[in-house]
């Protein structure tokens, strides 16, 4: 553990200290611990507000650094300095950086190739099965999957990134030691094991609403983009593509019907031309010039999914092929034939000529 981690801590538990100030006082006094022992004069100087210095000066003479060190140490939390060198190069580049990310689990070199994935906390069935489907091929192109482990879609992100083998990362608006919501816990866990869950935030910050704008510039600050599935107009996911847009990262998202109160937020997005429309995982994988990834995708769409369709394009050619001489050739019944060549149509492996008639695309 490095020698001034315990006073970089101590920075950040001070009231008034946030991103900017924190570098500034660093920068000032030339190190961690002499900045952690600066003068009334020179918290001035970086722009702490007079009236405030006494009641920062006093909660730097209670607080015990070396208690809350051992209490990292029992949580088994990393705490990473943003000049560490597995800090994440993304996110040092963004304005207002948090100088501290409190780390459990791990995050890798891979979780550079990452891409936010946000939207309502009450989602509809639409937005979970966009969720659903996109995730597990986002993570098939190698991409990790950032949310922030909130209600609906985020929950979703991350169980689907979890369930397809893939790494993904939690980003909190609490103190790393108080998960919220309560009911993702587990789920919590759960992505310790396969990713990582970080925040900026130190032990004990409870889930005040004012944390979570601040926290979604992580969530965008971590990703190559931000793909933003279902939102309304009030959405907290509209911040965080706000934030994408400033860092000058990607933003996505899924349209919704027109007057679809759930999908405003998408819709006003891509009408305004901040973000790009998607329908499917390709179009963001074109965009972020992941083109092995999507002739992956592509290929992977190709092969047959199950018998059924082995049967089929087996029998299909270039030359047009009727569904009844299909079903007679495949030993199926009509109706698993019919709806075997649309799963086939829909996958653009087979494409219908003429009445009832396919061949390979």
């Amino acid at each position: 553990m490095r020698p001034d981690l315990r006073y970089l801590v101590g920075l950040s538990l001070l009231p008034g200290i946030g991103p900017a100030r924190f570098a500034r006082l660093i920068e000032l006094r030339g190190d961690a611990e002499r900045a952690w022992r600066a003068s009334p004069d020179d918290l001035a100087r970086v722009g702490v507000e007079p009236s405030k210095i006494p009641a920062l000066l006093e909660r730097r003479r209670t607080l015990d650094l070396s208690a809350e060190m051992e209490r990292i140490r029992r949580l088994d939390v990393t705490v990473l300095a943003a000049d560490d060198p597995a800090y994440p190069l993304r996110l040092r580049e963004i304005y207002n950086a948090p100088p501290l990310l409190y780390v459990l689990g791990e995050l890798t070199p891979a979780d550079g190739q990452a891409i936010g994935v946000v939207g309502s906390r009450g989602p509809t069935l639409y937005g979970r099965e966009r969720t659903a489907h996109v995730v597990p091929e986002l993570v098939q192109a190698g991409l990790t999957i950032v949310s922030g482990l909130a209600r609906g879609i985020d929950t979703i992100a991350h169980q689907a990134a979890l369930e397809a083998g893939g790494r993904t990362v939690a980003v909190l608006g609490s103190g790393i030691d108080v998960l919220y919501p309560a009911e993702n816990r587990a789920l919590a866990r759960r992505i310790v094991g396969q990713g990582a869950v970080i925040t900026e935030y130190p032990l004990g910050t409870q889930p005040d609403a004012y944390n979570f704008p601040a926290r979604n510039r992580l969530i965008s600050g971590l990703s190559l983009g931000v793909l933003v599935v279902e939102a309304k107009l009030s959405s907290g996911a509209l911040i965080t593509a706000d934030y994408a847009l400033e860092q000058n990262r990607e933003v996505f998202a899924f349209p919704g019907r027109a007057g679809d109160k759930m999908s405003a937020g998408c819709n006003r997005l891509i009408r305004e031309g901040r973000a790009k429309l998607v329908t499917e995982t390709a179009h963001i994988l074109d965009e972020l010039d992941l083109t092995a990834a999507v002739r992956q995708l592509e290929i992977k769409a190709a092969l047959p999914a199950n018998d059924e369709e082995s049967r089929l394009l087996a029998l299909l050619s270039h030359e047009p092929m009727h569904i009844d001489d299909l079903a007679r050739g495949a030993s199926l019944p009509a109706p698993t034939v019919a709806g075997t060549l649309l799963m086939l149509e829909l996958k653009g492996t087979i494409r219908q000529v003429g009445a009832m008639s396919f061949v390979l695309a």
